[in-house]
């Protein structure tokens, strides 16, 4: 095991005088911000890790709280430029106060709480359909896989369109695609 990196003298300050990096572990950090509630054991690791990237996401100025700003400029990033501040405002309220990381984890965990996994995933899908239509075009799906979160690979999207073709418009029918996520089979078939 190497020994601890120190900074050539040029880079030393009075302030940084400590051998870099040396930090603490943010363990200590977690417990004391899940000491007043069990959300933290409502998910596994991985899913915690995932809303903390999605929160990560969200939080636009990384000041450690998602606000108005950040909600905007995060359905800009997907695409929505006018959102109406009452939508924005609706949201903001669904919280006790600041929306932290445990408060954004709370939030999600009553939200999805008895939720019907077939609804959650529709749910997921309509953010993107604000005209409710039940589809989305190939090419939004396609870009939104290929640059967001766990970023799908050429031939991960090739096969996706193969098991889910789009229709002759170029769109993707969310409603059939979540009927076979969830329960295996095609609407039609049942």
């Amino acid at each position: 095991m190497p020994g601890p990196r120190t900074l050539p003298a040029s880079q030393v300050s009075l302030s940084h005088t400590v051998p870099a990096p040396v930090m603490a572990p943010k363990k200590t950090k977690r417990r004391a911000e899940g000491a007043n509630s069990n959300v933290f054991s409502m998910f596994e690791q991985t899913q915690i890790q995932e809303f903390k990237e999605a929160f990560t996401i969200m939080d636009q100025n990384r000041d450690g709280f998602i606000d108005k700003n950040d909600l905007r400029d995060t359905f800009a990033a997907l695409g929505r430029v006018n959102v109406k501040q009452e939508e924005i405002d609706e949201m903001l309220k669904e919280a006790p106060g600041p929306i932290n990381f445990t408060v954004f984890l709370t939030m999600f965990g009553e939200k999805l709480k008895g939720a019907d996994a077939e609804e959650t995933i529709l749910n997921a899908f309509k953010v993107f359909d604000p005209e409710g239509k039940g589809t989305l075009k190939t090419s939004f799906v396609s870009e939104m896989l290929t640059t967001q979160a766990d970023r799908f690979s050429p031939e991960e999207l090739e096969q996706m369109f193969a098991a889910f073709p789009p229709d002759v418009a170029g769109n993707l029918d969310y409603n059939n695609l979540v009927h076979i996520i969830t329960h295996g089979e095609e609407k039609d078939q049942e």
